[in-house]
């Protein structure tokens, strides 16, 4: 059963979190992806319905949509990931988003 988890991290956090939760879901994330999603995401507000930023991590073992906005004013960013089917990937998912908010 797919699962929606959310939180926020620190946004200094984001290409870490990726790189990490696309290792969990056997995606090679490169320097192509986060240039995408670095000019993409400068723009996004989550206070807005539609300034959130999408992007796949099409992974051999799964795949993620990952939706991204920032706090305005903040150094916060708010991040939602959709298609995490398994309670394991659901706990490393869970526990990136609790990582990377409290550093």
């Amino acid at each position: 059963m797919s699962k929606q988890i959310a939180g926020w991290i620190m946004d200094r956090n984001l290409r870490a979190f990726l790189e990490l939760l696309s290792r969990y879901v056997d995606y090679a994330f490169d320097d192509t992806d986060w240039d995408t999603i670095e000019t993409c995401v400068r723009d996004t507000d989550d206070e807005k319905s539609d300034g959130w930023y999408s992007y796949p991590l099409a992974g051999t073992s799964a795949t993620l949509e990952v939706s991204f906005a920032r706090s305005v004013g903040s150094e916060v960013m708010s991040v939602s990931v959709t298609g995490v089917e398994t309670p394991e990937l659901q706990l490393r998912t869970d526990t990136l988003l609790s990582a990377f908010a409290s550093i």
